[in-house]
């Protein structure tokens, strides 16, 4: 299973950009649904996630105010929309996801999810 995950680009700082992820042939809603990012020569870090229903969701204290995940189950997509882009921000965003409980946990590590989409590349400009 391949999720798929788009909407990434080059932007200056303070601009916005929505990333979205789907995986086709899946129900989303039996999913808890992960955003990571992984800049160069540094680790996978947790960005945000949202359980089956989209009623918890979770974001790191370096995106909170910023950045907002949130899940349509009728479009079987998850998105990731980030505001205020600082240069920090610049990384390749991973979606993941997570059926293992039908969406009820909601893990925080890149080992909580099993089903990755390969990456959509995010650069700010100062």
């Amino acid at each position: 299973v391949q999720l798929q995950a788009s909407g990434g680009g080059l932007v200056q700082a303070g601009d916005s950009l929505r990333l979205s992820c789907s995986i086709p042939g899946h129900d989303l809603s039996k999913y808890a649904m992960g955003w990571f990012r992984q800049a160069p020569g540094k680790e996978r870090e947790f960005v945000a996630a949202i359980n089956w229903s989209g009623g918890d969701t979770y974001v790191a204290d370096s995106v909170k105010g910023r950045f907002i995940i949130s899940k349509d189950n009728a479009k079987n997509t998850v998105y990731l929309s980030m505001n205020r882009l600082k240069p920090e921000d610049t990384a390749v965003y991973y979606c993941a996801g997570d059926g293992s409980t039908s969406g009820i946990e909601v893990g925080r590590k890149p080992r909580d999810f099993g089903l990755w989409g390969r990456g959509t590349q995010v650069t700010v400009s100062s």
